[in-house]
């Protein structure tokens, strides 16, 4: 216990002196530039788009504004040969902020050092051991430094200044009073000012990105949802189909009288392959329709179609949304993925109006056209209170991916004429015709 404890404490000392070397003294001198407003700056939002140019540079006009004016006062304050020695001793390190922050603080604090040495033949008037100027130009080079270093280096440079101011106490014995406190308080204040705003500046920023980030992952979750979901609905279809062609291909033989061995086989083989098929896609989806969080829903329940809409509308109806229902167009029978998805975008689109436009009525036109199958949902504004919804706009983006998915076209937004709501969706499907088998009455010989 008697080693651990000065080897803790060294540790502690290397750490805070290495801290040290990089914040102050390696690269002190090199080149960091103010860099501009930003775009996103207050100011910049605000001005006129010609002046945005000359707006981002506004700090740098008045960091030079304020070096000036401090050299000004020297000269005012200093009425002999030492003004303008003084003046360069405030303005210099207040302009070289503008470009080696760190390095403008090292000549402001030896600046400081000669003044308060008394080297300088300056009247007790104008201030001990800082002189006025210099101590309004070494405040604004601290906070110059503490805006653009890390906290701990803002910490550092206050420090020094303070070990500067007693050492100076310490070795000149003056016999007029000290400017030292109000010095180191002010520039205290000033410099937990700078910190704390930048602090809260950063956490803003980082809590910003990590929104963001939230929000990119919600939406690619939500994007595997929905596509699982799909997988989930499309099981069914594929399944159904899969198990038509292997019962049609295991009573083809028996339709025709003495087949040829060939073509036994080649149907055995059709339904071999089927099975196997159909085998592995109830594996592979069949996982994704365990995990199906839906507890209400029958597994063993067929997939909705276009022909159960009267349904969904009277279920609609039911939760208070006044819905017209317009078909047009020769109604034909679809592929079942088509039928599948377009119901549930219907259904999708009517509880997005349900839930974000509560008593405003909702319009359903179907369009059978060449070439695919038209949708189009319309509600009006509300004219309810709307409840606050959790959604994130999931309910869109699952109508997207089955759009997608179909090679169709979607388009959702407000309407300008009521401040409704409208989605209009193009989903492409040729003309379905009957599934015939046909069985030839010879088998052709391969040839050798």
């Amino acid at each position: 216990m008697t080693q651990t404890l000065p080897r803790t404490e060294l540790r502690i000392a290397r750490s805070a002196l290495s801290g040290l070397r990089q914040d102050l003294i390696d690269d002190a001198f090199a080149i960091h530039p103010l860099p501009p407003l930003s775009s996103g700056n207050p100011l910049m939002r605000r001005a006129p788009e010609r002046a945005r140019r000359y707006v981002g540079w506004l700090p740098h006009a008045a960091l030079s504004a304020c070096a000036f004016y401090v050299m000004a006062q020297s000269v005012v304050l200093v009425d002999d040969d030492m003004s303008l020695v003084l003046a360069l001793l405030c303005g210099v390190p207040l302009l070289l902020t503008l470009f080696r922050p760190v390095g403008a603080w090292w000549l402001s604090f030896g600046a400081s050092a000669v003044a308060g040495l008394e080297l300088l033949p300056l009247e007790p008037i104008v201030g001990w051991p800082w002189p006025i100027p210099l101590a309004t130009s070494h405040v604004l080079v601290m906070v110059m430094v503490a805006a653009r270093s890390r906290p701990r280096a803002a910490a550092e440079i206050w420090l020094f200044t303070a070990l500067l101011a007693g050492v100076l106490e310490y070795v000149n014995d003056a016999p007029y009073v000290s400017d030292t406190f109000p010095m180191l308080f002010v520039s205290g204040l000033l410099l937990c000012a700078v910190v704390t705003a930048r602090s809260l500046r950063e956490s803003k920023r980082r809590i910003a990105v990590q929104e963001s980030v939230t929000v990119e992952e919600r939406s690619r979750r939500t994007t595997l949802e929905e596509r699982a979901t799909i997988a989930r609905e499309l099981h069914d279809v594929v399944a159904h189909h899969m198990s038509v062609i292997a019962i049609q291909a295991e009573a083809a033989p028996y339709r025709v009288e003495n087949p040829p061995e060939e073509l036994t086989r080649s149907f055995a083989t059709i339904r071999e392959n089927a099975v196997i098929a159909l085998t592995e896609l109830r594996r592979v989806l069949g996982v994704v329709r365990a995990d199906d969080i839906d507890t209400d829903a029958d597994p063993e329940a067929p997939q909705p179609t276009l022909a159960a809409l009267d349904g969904l509308f009277a279920g609609v109806r039911a939760a208070g949304l006044a819905v017209d229902h317009v078909t047009t167009g020769a109604v034909r029978p679809l592929p079942q993925g088509v039928e599948l998805s377009a119901y549930r975008i219907v259904q999708e689109a009517l509880s997005n109006a349900l839930r974000h436009a509560p008593g405003s009525a909702a319009r359903v036109e179907v369009s059978y056209v060449l070439g695919g199958l038209g949708l189009r949902v319309v509600n009006g504004p509300p004219t309810k209170a709307v409840p606050p919804s959790p959604g994130m706009g999931h309910g869109l983006l699952g109508m997207r991916e089955r759009v997608t998915m179909l090679d169709g076209e979607i388009r959702a937004g407000a309407r300008e004429e009521d401040g409704g709501y409208e989605v209009t969706v193009f989903i492409p499907a040729p003309e379905m015709a009957a599934p015939e088998i046909a069985v030839p009455e010879t088998v052709a010989e391969p040839e050798a």
